[in-house]
């Protein structure tokens, strides 16, 4: 599955990783809030009841998580690409 074929053929499997990831990412980060907080909900960059640094606080913890989950999704998926082809896919 080297070559143009092979990334045709992993388009819709990493499409779909790429959604979960972003699911579990979600999940991840209002329980990781909400044991760090005590707060149930993370602040909305509008809501006018939240501070700065909370709102930032959780922009920047949302980012660390969705950025991590991301890259693991995406070298998990290179490397079984490679256990199943022999080719690292790029």
């Amino acid at each position: 599955m080297a070559g143009r074929m092979g990334r045709i053929a992993l388009k819709p499997v990493n499409i779909a990783l790429g959604v979960a990831a972003g699911a579990v990412a979600g999940a991840l980060f209002k329980q990781v809030w909400k044991v760090a907080s005590g707060d149930v909900d993370a602040p909305d960059a509008g809501d006018e009841e939240r501070g700065w640094g909370e709102v930032l606080a959780a922009a920047a913890l949302q980012g660390a998580i969705f950025a991590v989950v991301k890259a693991a999704v995406h070298r998990g998926s290179a490397v079984s690409t490679r256990r199943l082809t022999g080719h690292w896919p790029g």
